[in-house]
């Protein structure tokens, strides 16, 4: 039978497991260590009669504002197994955003990962009167009432006699009791604590080991913030599934860790794939013609082979015999690259771009893309292996429905529904309406397979001033598929005509300029330079031809920094924050208005 709260989840695994090499690797000291899952439920039950002693009960929340790592996760299943709800905070909030979730939350505890992180509680703890206890991972950093989290564990360890009873009391949780509080990335408003439930979280386990389960003894690399739920529901389904968790040092050095580890299986966000599709197609472009012209046929036979295969038609003889010269010439460096045995990538967070997503098919890593959102814990639609559909983001999984709203608007019921917001009843009520369906807010359609295609946010679509609507997603991914571009985002709402704000990509430009003898002393020159408008103008609008002419930007408007979580404008999981980059470049975008030719103007639609 399968697990229903994450504690059952937790011990089953562990006694499963018992003769595996290892639950978790983390690297220290330049040497890849391992943890048995024996020495995990040790340590585990260690933090929770630590947590117990500290006088944490069943009901408190705990913070965790750390990195993704090992003792994240020792953390959190120590939490779940005292019976009080975690509550991540992602490490790249400032203090005071943090310090509102603290306060939000009630929590009475928080477990931070450096001295960087309790630098930011100790600025704003005279607010927090219920904030009792600060914990740290780095035992250096523990000093004036800080302790860290081995001082936590050996006194739990030296407590052991107090509490025989603490693997039972955590199997005595119940599916309904809370889990965690999770607090959105709020791109249009204060953040919302996101009540999920051991039912809910467990169930979205359940479900996905049904339509995907990774091979027992596989090994993964984990690098995205376990304070995302996907990361963190992920984490719980390889722990499930016997699947070996390797921890990268950091975002920064995943493509070291991925020669390193060698995993079996990646998990990541779309981000990644754009940028790593962006790099080869860059490190196509700089080699010799040669190069190039390989380049080029390998993409469009992967292309041909990938068309057939998808379709279910038989691969020609010929087809196949050159494709298996692309694959030796080019798609196995891609695959090195990787680490040489990932048989599977998974996208989620946001829809991969179809292009993307069939180069990669062609290499031979195919990528199941998934869709959900933190209030669905987080799976609504995984893709069926061996099945895919490019653009589209899978069916949905067993025991959720998925039906489209008359608007356009998804909307999902299903035990993984979150419990509701905390402390906004009202919100609560507006997200999950009487007859039970979450309103996801993402507008998409269904195909007659049950496929489902997203097409854009419902508060992200744009109304012109002739009263057209515009899904700026799709206009945005098409754009950032161009070697010169780093970022790019659509605007026009109740304005005659839609712009478009352009982040080049400066290492591609500076290039370019260079290669013309363009002479700047800054970036802010650079992009001021007629010829660079020009440049960048063309390369935005030519892949923009098949737009409506109402959709169509009229003015590409380059600016010189990417889009940033200090300066407000990303959500801490990279989600642009369309109204705080407008209240940002309100002068430049009001000027550009104010300057608009009026022959531009008119072409409103």
């Amino acid at each position: 039978m399968s697990a229903r709260t994450l504690t059952e989840l937790f011990f089953t695994a562990v006694e499963r497991y018992v003769n595996h090499p290892a639950a978790f690797r983390y690297k220290a000291d330049g040497l890849w260590r391992p943890v048995t899952h024996r020495e995990v439920a040790e340590r585990v039950k260690a933090l929770g009669a630590g947590l117990v002693e500290l006088g944490i009960r069943p009901g408190d929340r705990v913070a965790i504002l750390a990195e993704t790592r090992l003792e994240w996760a020792l953390a959190d299943y120590a939490c779940l197994c005292v019976r009080a709800a975690d509550v991540p905070i992602y490490p790249t909030l400032p203090a005071n955003q943090a310090e509102y979730i603290l306060r939000d939350s009630g929590a009475v505890a928080v477990v931070c990962s450096t001295a960087a992180q309790v630098a930011k509680v100790r600025a704003v703890r005279g607010a927090l009167p219920g904030l009792r206890h600060v914990i740290v991972f780095d035992a250096g950093a523990a000093a004036d009432g800080v302790a860290s989290l081995a001082q936590v564990e050996a006194s739990g360890r030296a407590a052991a006699g107090r509490h025989p009873g603490l693997q039972q009391e955590a199997l005595a949780v119940t599916p309904a009791d809370l889990a965690t509080l999770i607090y959105t990335s709020g791109t249009t408003g204060q953040p919302k604590g996101v009540m999920l439930t051991h039912g809910n979280i467990c169930s979205n386990v359940r479900a996905c080991l049904e339509v995907l389960r990774v091979s027992e003894g596989a090994s993964c690399l984990a690098w995205l913030p376990l304070s995302h739920i996907l990361e963190r529901m992920v984490e719980y389904y390889f722990f499930d599934a016997g699947v070996t968790i390797n921890y990268a040092e950091s975002v920064d050095t995943v493509a070291q860790n991925l020669q390193d580890v060698h995993p079996n299986v990646v998990v990541a966000v779309p981000r990644l794939y754009e940028k790593v599709y962006a790099r080869v197609l860059e490190s196509a472009a700089t080699g010799s013609g040669l190069k190039r012209r390989i380049f080029q046929w390998a993409k469009r036979t992967g292309e041909a082979w990938t068309a057939h295969r998808l379709a279910g038609i038989p691969v020609p003889l010929a087809l196949r015999l050159r494709q298996a010269i692309a694959d030796r010439l080019v798609f196995s460096k891609l695959r090195a690259r990787t680490g040489g045995r990932v048989k599977l990538f998974v996208s989620g967070s946001a829809p991969l771009a179809p292009e993307i997503a069939r180069f990669f098919y062609s290499a031979g890593l195919p990528v199941i893309e998934g869709y959900g959102l933190t209030e669905t814990s987080p799976v609504l639609t995984l893709t069926p292996p061996g099945r895919p559909k490019l653009g589209a983001v899978g069916k949905a999984i067993p025991g959720v429905e998925i039906k489209i709203a008359a608007d356009g608007e998804i909307l999902a019921k299903g035990p993984n529904i979150m419990r509701g917001y905390y402390n906004l009843p009202d919100a609560t009520r507006e997200a999950i309406d009487a007859e039970g369906w979450f309103h996801t807010g993402d507008i998409g359609e269904l195909d007659s397979d049950g496929y489902l295609k997203i097409t854009d946010r419902k508060k992200d679509l744009l109304k012109t001033a002739g009263g057209k609507y515009i899904a700026p997603q799709p206009i945005e991914n098409t754009v950032r598929l161009n070697k010169f571009v780093a970022n790019a985002l659509v605007l026009g709402d109740q304005r005659k005509f839609p712009i478009i704000l352009v982040v080049p990509n400066f290492d591609v430009l500076e290039q370019w300029a260079k290669e013309r003898n363009l002479s700047y002393t800054s970036r802010a020159e650079l992009i001021g330079l007629a010829d660079v408008k020009a440049k960048m103008e063309r390369e935005v609008i030519d892949g923009l031809r098949d737009l409506a002419k109402f959709e169509m930007p009229k003015k590409v408007v380059l600016i010189e920094r990417d889009f940033t979580i200090e300066s407000g404008e990303l959500t801490p999981s990279l989600k642009v924050k369309r109204r705080q980059v407008e209240k940002n470049y309100r002068d430049v975008i009001d000027r550009v208005y104010t300057q608009a030719d009026p022959a531009a103007a008119a072409l409103e639609g």
